[in-house]
């Protein structure tokens, strides 16, 4: 019913608007100071001037007072890898300089961290310790499995400790040393330890994984970690039954099997025989872990074996771990499941590092893997079966948001 717009007559209004206060605005802006602020982290080979240029930091009186007080050497003392952050004004002179590393005291390192500021007052330079608490955040991340399990959480810029929990995690459920497939999917809720709101760059950043879900060949398994009625933590299905199993999988996080629970030709000998446990291919010093609980009931030299590990657990089980380039425990020490024993070494009769690694029951020799799958689970007792249906919701939402990330962001909860 309305006439075309085309059609309509047109006027074209030009008014000049007058700019009031320019001139002041631009003198305002002239006088106001400019301050920037910029962090990094230090390095081995620092010192004050390199590490203060790096942050765009020009004041040579300011690297003389780091070299010269106590406190503030501790900037360049010690391990590389502190958090610093500047702020200068715009001639590069600094103002501030705070630095957050690991507590000083060793005690104290798992929950606190050292904070040293460096701070110009009336023309003179001050410097102050603190030892303050660090705090956990939630945080979400997801990624895809291309070639490795560490070579994806590092494309998801998600922490290495994160992979190696996972396998523990889902140990019982996937073999990792087999199993994993390319396309294979994961999601995480897990604590990230900060200082001062700042994700923290030393031991690895990161508190436990609070939830996860690992997709292995279009199967999936998850998990989320509840404390039961006595306070006790440990990681449960959805369904509440318990992803700790008696014995682990593997004692050892990564490696591959070389030769597996069967008849072999031995590398030494030269002849068909059977070979009574597992060996894992690991470089020298890699990491072997107590796959039970259990008191150490021999730890030291053993003919063919080497320096080897043996590990009484309930139920007349004993398992064996040899060929260790170092012991890490004492005869008559009782040991938690994932406790480390030693080093992978080539002592004894060995052709290359690798752990021999067997599991006997009443003093016959078993397959380990099997061991492993078919040990026994708990579930959460009925008394706490609310509260972690409470608990197993809210963390089936956090994955769900959590698998809609491209990697890890940084997001919190």
């Amino acid at each position: 019913m309305a006439p075309d717009a085309a059609d309509l007559p047109q006027r074209l209004v030009t008014e000049e608007l007058p700019l009031s206060g320019l001139e002041q605005q631009l003198e305002a802006l002239a006088q106001h100071a400019l301050e920037l602020s910029r962090s990094d982290l230090t390095r081995a080979s620092d010192t004050a001037d390199s590490l203060l240029r790096r942050l765009g930091v020009a004041d040579a009186a300011a690297a003389i007072f780091i070299r010269g007080d106590r406190d503030a050497r501790r900037l360049l003392e010690g391990r590389a890898g502190k958090m610093v952050q500047v702020r200068s004004d715009d001639t590069g002179a600094l103002k501030e300089l705070i630095a957050r590393f690991p507590a000083l005291d060793s005690a104290l390192q798992a929950t606190h961290f050292t904070r040293l500021t460096i701070v110009r007052l009336n023309g003179r330079w001050h410097s102050r310790i603190e030892t303050a608490p660090l705090v956990g955040q939630v945080r979400l991340g997801s990624g895809t499995i291309r070639s490795s399990l560490f070579a994806a959480t590092d494309e998801a810029k998600l922490p290495d400790s994160i992979a190696s929990q996972m396998v523990d995690i889902f140990s019982t459920d996937i073999d990792f040393h087999r199993q994993l497939r390319k396309g294979d999917t994961f999601s995480v809720v897990f604590e990230a330890l900060t200082a001062d709101d700042q994700p923290i760059t030393w031991n690895e950043g990161t508190g436990r994984i609070l939830a996860a879900e690992f997709t292995n060949n279009g199967k999936t398994a998850q998990a989320v970690w509840f404390k039961d009625s006595a306070g006790r933590g440990a990681y449960f299905s959805f369904d509440g039954q318990s992803k700790r199993r008696a014995f682990l999988a593997s004692p050892m996080e990564f490696s591959r099997i070389t030769s597996g629970f069967a008849m072999r030709l031995h590398p030494i000998m030269q002849t068909w025989r059977a070979h009574n446990g597992v060996d894992y291919g690991a470089p020298a010093g890699t990491p072997v872990r107590a796959v039970g609980d259990g008191l150490v009931d021999f730890a030291g030299w053993q003919n063919g074996y080497g320096n080897v590990v043996h590990v009484k657990h309930d139920g007349n089980k004993t398992t064996v771990y040899a060929h260790l380039s170092k012991l890490e425990v004492r005869k008559g020490q009782r040991i938690d499941q994932g406790q480390r024993v030693g080093l992978v070494g080539a002592t004894g009769w060995a052709t290359g590092p690798h752990l021999h690694f067997e599991f006997r029951v009443d003093g016959h020799f078993q397959d380990p893997l099997k061991i492993a799958r078919a040990a026994d689970t708990v579930v959460v007792d009925a008394a706490a079966r609310p509260r972690f249906q409470q608990t197993a919701v809210a963390a089936h939402a956090q994955l769900d948001a959590a698998e809609s990330l491209v990697g890890y962001r940084g997001d919190s909860e």
